[in-house]
């Protein structure tokens, strides 16, 4: 018997957690946090709906918070299994971790509460944390082994591959939106009976690449024109570093002017220099660059403002001037403190592209709210607010069903009259929305006549 169940990622993007459960091991897959409104966030201070301790492995598909934000408070209630992700997985896991657990205990205390963990828990976890490569075949226990591929949605992505016995489950991640700066595309999977697919952006489509560059470009000139402020709101991990590569080409192209633009974010300056350590993991365009002599993170007019001394210097600096700073749903950081300063200015703008969930400040705005509460001040939102979606890290609804359709589906009879059972059973739609995920559920099951349903928060399945 193998039980899958589905404690998170059920009809909201946020919290994937995943338990798979055979007669000899317990696996979870991610073990992320919840993030939207506040009776959403509520849940990362319950306790698991299962003991952590009796968990053998945790699978760790990449390291946005959605997906690991969690893990140290199941260390703390007592996980000691060993977790696998990527090289560079583990790495930014660490530094974003360590980030996140200072932010958790501030809101906990303004809260009056207790954080759901210590920075103790944080180096307890990366102890157990055993970073692997791409394709390699690692036995769990027996009859249970698994592979990690390459899901192009941010580096050391992955999509996890998990065979039990005669049974094959496989966990999208979250996949990529390829072509995109940077990373390799994302792998397809020729077989499985089970999968689960993510689907944030499940209901629409993205610009094409070449569209999205373009959109900077105006919304970089539209700036320089009315002598504004580009505020960007970015998330440290992925979003930064692929702006900087895009910018790099804007500027070393002499596409814009040069104006100067700060990189407001200690953590995407930390995790930059995660990047810089695996070019093994850049698409060939990328890495043709870097030895052609190209610093893609170094260009004119950049800086970095680590301190908050420095931080506080570019209110000095006249516009027209681009900030790009965290987080990326506007929910914390730095960001912020530009968002009151410059969201009242009809001259700005504010450039999303990233994923809002619902709930989050960032969402609100795009919603086209006029007004907003930022720190107990209310904050009326006179600037222009532009989105581009291309510049997502997520597959749009064609990536997704494409990925899915790849996978060999059952043919009922076959010549010789016997069927062939081997084949894709079924599809769990997951990480979305409810709206975008039953939206991708109708199009799997009109075009691809495969059993497929969007699981719901503790709901299990045995395969």
């Amino acid at each position: 018997m193998v039980k899958l169940s589905f404690f998170g990622g059920t009809r909201m993007v946020a919290g994937s957690n995943y338990l798979i459960e055979t007669e000899n091991t317990k696996i979870l897959v991610d073990c992320g946090l919840f993030q939207g409104e506040k009776v959403i966030e509520d849940k990362n201070y319950e306790k698991f709906p299962y003991n952590p301790k009796s968990i053998d492995f945790l699978l760790v598909t990449h390291a946005h918070m959605d997906h690991i934000g969690r893990i140290p408070k199941l260390y703390k209630e007592g996980f000691r299994g060993k977790i696998l992700g990527t090289r560079p997985t583990k790495d930014l896991t660490h530094n974003m971790l360590l980030d996140s657990q200072g932010i958790m205990k501030d809101e906990a205390k303004r809260e009056n509460r207790k954080p759901p963990y210590s920075q103790r828990d944080v180096i307890g976890v990366m102890e157990l944390f055993e970073g692997i490569d791409y394709h390699q075949i690692l036995k769990l226990s027996k009859g249970t082994k698994c592979q990690f591929r390459d899901a192009g949605h941010i580096l050391g992505s992955s999509i996890i591959e998990l065979w039990i016995g005669q049974v094959k489950i496989v966990f999208s991640g979250d996949l990529g939106n390829p072509p995109v700066p940077l990373l390799k595309p994302t792998e397809f999977i020729d077989e499985t009976d089970y999968v689960l697919v993510e689907s944030a952006y499940g209901d629409r489509l993205h610009e094409k690449r070449g569209e999205r560059k373009d959109l900077l470009e105006n919304a970089i000139e539209d700036t320089i024109t009315r002598k504004g402020v580009l505020m960007i709101p970015a998330f440290a991990l992925e979003r930064t570093q692929e702006l900087l590569y895009e910018l790099n080409s804007l500027v070393e192209n002499h596409r814009i002017s040069s104006i100067p633009i700060f990189v407001d974010s200690p953590l995407a300056i930390r995790n930059l220099d995660i990047y810089k350590k695996y070019p093994e993991y850049y698409n060939k365009e990328s890495v043709y660059l870097i030895e052609s002599g190209d610093e893609l993170f170094k260009f004119k007019g950049l800086k970095f403002t680590e301190t908050v001394k420095e931080s506080k210097k570019i209110n000095d600096v006249p516009p027209p001037k681009i900030i790009i700073a965290g987080s990326g749903m506007s929910e914390g950081g730095r960001i912020l403190h530009h968002e009151i300063r410059y969201l009242p200015d009809p001259n700005s703008i504010l450039l999303i592209i990233g994923y809002q969930v619902s709930g989050t400040l960032g969402r609100k705005i795009l919603d086209g709210a006029q007004k907003v509460k930022i720190f107990r001040e209310n904050i009326p939102v006179r600037a222009e607010v532009k989105a581009i979606g291309g510049y997502s890290a997520h597959a749009d609804q064609k990536g997704l069903y494409q990925w899915i359709a790849h996978i060999k589906r059952p043919v009922y009879p076959l010549r010789n009259g016997k069927k062939d059972i081997k084949g894709l059973k079924k599809v769990f739609v997951v990480q979305g929305e409810e709206g975008p995920a039953l939206a991708l559920v109708q199009k799997i099951k009109d075009n691809l006549g495969v059993e497929t349903e969007a699981p719901y928060f503790r709901e299990e399945i045995v395969l």
